[in-house]
């Protein structure tokens, strides 16, 4: 069989909530690829997967992704991992990258997407949808995203103030991610509005030290996570 790349969402942490398709692809590539954010970190991907992967017949590679806004800086590792990616499935591996959550919503993967289709356009990709975080922490609070005609809006925590105001004056539910390093700002901006008893904070869904906190002023600096979110739902959750 000749190479080629999948990406693979494996969900928010859960291992039980990687997809039946995501696990066997997991289990037949070749070389499977973990993303980090930095070399002395560990994987929280790697763990998730850890029970699918063969190590005497797999091969295991982790790739630095940092969590960094020097642009330019970020693409010299986004480069380094399309070329190593690129050069696995000339090679005929069947190579999988698995990603938290789902490979087209706010992932890692998408950093390394972009590369490939600038620098190798002909490489073959598919993507294997996954649970986002979103969903999970909706299941999780009991809180429903979007019924009949309500309409959902899905936005980072950093957007401009403004238009982050108008966004949820306009919508029916709002998430909002990212909120670890702007939550005093957001927690604010939802009292002004008369919003903050409509929502709720939830962090690391699947993994140790989940959370869900309905009181935004419970919210503690040691609760603050980079895998949080806050979910603003106006009307009730029947």
């Amino acid at each position: 069989m000749s190479g080629r790349l999948i990406a693979v969402g494996i969900g928010p942490g859960d291992p039980e909530l990687i997809t039946l398709k995501g696990a066997r692809l997991i289990r037949e590539a070749d070389v499977v690829v973990c993303p980090v954010g930095d070399r002395s970190d560990s994987s929280i991907a790697r763990a998730i997967v850890d029970g699918l992967v063969d190590p005497q017949r797999q091969q295991l590679v982790t790739q630095v992704f940092p969590m960094q806004r020097n642009q330019a800086g970020l693409e010299v590792y986004w480069h380094q991992a399309a070329v190593e990616v690129a050069g696995f499935v000339a090679a005929g591996k069947r190579v999988v990258f698995v990603t938290l959550g789902d490979p087209f919503l706010y992932s890692t993967f998408l950093y390394l997407w972009q590369e490939l289709r600038a620098d190798f356009p002909d490489l073959p990709v598919e993507v294997v949808s996954g649970v986002s975080s979103i969903h999970a922490a909706a299941a999780l609070a009991g809180l429903p995203l979007g019924r009949s005609d309500e309409r959902l809006a899905v936005l980072p925590a950093t957007y401009e103030e403004g238009r982050l105001a108008e966004t949820l004056e306009h919508f029916d539910t709002v998430v909002l991610m990212k909120v670890h390093r702007v939550f005093d700002r957001i927690r604010e901006l939802l009292t002004d509005l008369g919003l903050k008893e409509r929502a709720v904070y939830i962090k690391r869904v699947g993994l140790p030290g989940e959370a869900v906190i309905r009181d935004l002023d419970a919210v503690r600096a040691e609760d603050l996570d980079y895998l949080s979110l806050v979910i603003v739902r106006k009307t009730e959750g029947e």
